[in-house]
């Protein structure tokens, strides 16, 4: 027997292994597993090169449990190790300098064990001793047995195999019992071992027994991988269907893909995969984390950020690349350069496959626009350089459900669509029913409305605003039809200062208080055929209230209410009659109050030009007292003017009837509001 110490430079290392790679302990079934493949391929090599001469016979790989020993055992039939062997690979740990390991690699288990080749020693990350038992392929070898329990020491003894292979045998430790548990172990293997190269088995198949009423074992191994997954094979070979098959093989619980791209690469890196379009109308980070990364078969991750960009993030499916090392760090992913390489590489064939389906097929693909255009925009918005790639498949679809390309769309508006000042005003609906009157004034104009109803929509018009020349986006509704494309100098009104302030505060004292909502008049010559009464919402301002949701540092404008503007038509027969009235009903009282402000508002124009000849400090508190009691009578006298318009609209239905509509026309009008408009409506059609 030999014994000796593991050479390491210090005597901790296996306290930091159990501590450090903790949070990742799972991904010890994976190294086991996968150094046993990779024995199991070795020999399979040495074979078909001639150094093996012996029959390779059945080379699965098993993985079993023992719950009353407390073990799992990973056993192969692969090239196995001397004595030599083992003391080279296993003995021998090229380890120095733990304070830095410690503070450069504490947090992932994935890039201790890829950087320190520490593969094998993830064991004791859940075992308290591990043997393994072991006899080379060599002929003459003799079996060998090694053993640790977790500390520098081992011991090296001759043991009993009479076949070529390695078992390694995991005493389970106490605080990791849940690796003792069938299907702990069944849901590891599933996860990380699914398409590994090699048969792997777990357990018996099941069949149903009718004598004793339950599943028993058979004598048939439980395989638990597909040595051969869809990726491996050549695209000519394969028909819809098995693309299909294998993806719902991937995601059993997932709607039916819309296309996929085979990937296949072998220069300037070796990549293989397949990427799935999935249906993605919404809810960005439920869809995320769906592309699986493979190292020849090999889970590694789903957490591709670093080797894809963001938005591709959103499609399903595989990866495998040898290039990329099994266990990987994000922020070795992040500065690769051929990680960097491959991102771009993806990017293109997804693009170009995009171009392929539409140009082969636009029908069809203007049927899955829907579900594509998330992913188009959310491309457009964080690839900088996907927008080039993207412009000529990209399509806007219009009110109408009609679909065009950028270039298509541009040419069928730019006749009718520009304003005075040679901007083309590209004009959008969010919501069809909810803007529907605003739709039809704009269609009468023989303007097209764009439909923007998807999540990213209206944040990608932010982008195209800077990628088109001399353009911008309106929402229909963020002006009356005649500003929303000003071809002309706008019409002056045909009202007095006074008249258009009276009729504007007998509307705004009306105006309802509503949350997070203010409300501000303006007053147009519109024409008698356009409402009366129309409300629209700034399109900057809410644009920035929409980007909010979706961009870190703008939650200001989050937070801010909505300012909505209430456009009075003063050329409506109904607006001039509730000017009429109201010159009727309140002239006798606003004569006076109107007469002391204007005498007030000239006093107070002489107090200032006086005292603006004065410094500041050669004023004197009478001077001061004097300035500031005309500023209290001029609100006061304000104050009264607005109280007697107040009075006045408040008694007035037409007033009330429109300010309604309005709001009804925006789906502002609910509870006890619209409950009075229906009953005065009633009265006003009696």
């Amino acid at each position: 027997m030999q014994k000796g110490n593991i050479g390491v430079t210090t005597e901790n290392i296996f306290p930091v292994i159990k501590k450090f790679l903790y949070s990742d302990h799972e991904i010890f079934l994976r190294e086991m597993v996968s150094n046993a493949v990779d024995a199991t391929q070795k020999l399979k090599t040495l074979a078909q090169q001639g150094e093996f001469k012996g029959e390779p016979g059945d080379l699965t790989v098993h993985v079993s449990l023992d719950k009353e020993q407390g073990t799992i055992t990973i056993s192969d039939r692969g090239i196995g190790m001397t004595e030599e062997e083992i003391d080279k690979y296993i003995n021998q740990i090229a380890f120095s300098g733990v304070n830095d390991f410690l503070e450069k690699y504490k947090d992932t288990a994935n890039s201790i064990i890829g950087h320190f080749g520490l593969g094998f020693y993830s064991s004791f990350m859940v075992s308290k001793k591990v043997d393994i038992v072991t006899k080379s392929y060599r002929e003459g070898s003799k079996a060998v047995k090694w053993s640790c329990d977790g500390s520098p020491a081992y011991e090296i003894d001759d043991a009993e195999r009479e076949d070529r292979g390695t078992d390694i045998i995991l005493y389970i430790d106490d605080d990791c019992k849940e690796f003792l548990e069938k299907e702990r172990i069944q849901q590891l293997l599933n996860k990380y071992c699914k398409f590994m190269a090699v048969p792997v088995a777990f357990g018996k198949k099941q069949e149903w027994s009718s004598e004793k009423k339950e599943m028993v074992d058979t004598d048939e191994d439980n395989i638990i991988n597909n040595v051969e997954p869809l990726w491996t094979k050549a695209p000519s070979t394969l028909k819809d269907e098995d693309y299909k098959s294998f993806y719902r093989t991937l995601y059993p619980m997932s709607d039916e893909p819309m296309f996929w791209i085979h990937l296949n690469v072998d220069y300037p890196f070796n990549l293989t995969g397949i990427l799935y379009f999935p249906r993605i109308k919404s809810n960005l980070d439920l869809q995320r984390n769906k592309i699986q990364l493979y190292c020849n078969q090999v889970f590694v991750t789903d957490q591709v950020e670093g080797i894809v960009p963001e938005f591709l993030t959103l499609l399903h499916g595989v990866i495998d690349s040898p290039d990329i090392p099994l266990n990987v760090s994000r922020s070795y992913l992040q500065s690769d350069r051929e990680v960097k390489k491959i991102s771009t590489y993806i990017t293109k064939k997804v693009a170009d496959r995009l171009q392929a389906i539409f140009k082969e097929n636009r029908a069809e693909y203007e049927e899955k626009w829907d579900d594509l255009k998330l992913f188009i925009n959310y491309g457009i918005l964080s690839e900088e350089s996907f927008y080039d790639r993207a412009k000529d498949f990209a399509l806007f679809k219009d009110v109408d459900g009609k679909h065009f390309t950028f270039d298509e769309y541009k040419t069928l508006i730019e006749g009718a669509q520009k304003d005075k000042n040679d901007q083309l005003v590209y004009l959008y609906a969010t919501d069809k029913d909810e803007q529907y009157s605003y739709i039809e004034a704009a269609r009468e104009k023989g303007y097209s409305v764009l439909l923007l109803d998807g999540q990213l929509d209206v944040p990608t018009i932010q982008t195209l605003e800077q990628k088109f020349e001399k353009s911008h986006f309106t929402r229909v509704d963020s002006d009356i039809i005649d500003r929303l494309i000003v071809k002309d100098d706008a019409k002056q009104v045909a009202l007095t200062d006074s008249e258009t302030a009276n009729l504007s505060e007998v509307f705004r004292s009306q105006m309802p208080k509503m949350e997070k909502t203010e409300f501000t008049v303006d007053v147009q010559s519109l024409g008698e055929s356009q409402r009366p009464v129309v409300i629209t919402q700034n399109e900057w301002m809410r644009r920035m209230k929409d980007m909010s949701r979706f961009q870190a540092g703008m939650n200001f404008y989050g937070q801010m209410p909505d300012t909505l503007n209430l456009v009075l038509n003063a050329d409506h027969p109904l607006v001039k009659r509730v000017l009429d009235d109201c010159k009727a009903t309140t002239e006798e009282a606003l004569k006076p109050i109107e007469s002391e402000l204007k005498g007030q508002e000239a006093r107070l124009a002489a107090i200032r030009q006086q005292q603006e000849k004065k410094k500041p400090e050669e004023l004197t508190q009478d001077d001061k007292d004097m300035k500031a009691e005309t500023e209290k009578a001029i609100d006061e006298q304000k104050a009264k003017k607005t109280s007697v318009l107040g009075n006045f609209a408040a008694g007035n239905d037409i007033v009330h009837q429109l300010i309604d509509l309005a709001l009804l026309q925006n789906g502002m009008l609910k509870g006890e509001a619209l409950d009075k408009f229906l009953k005065r409506s009633v009265e006003l059609i009696k």
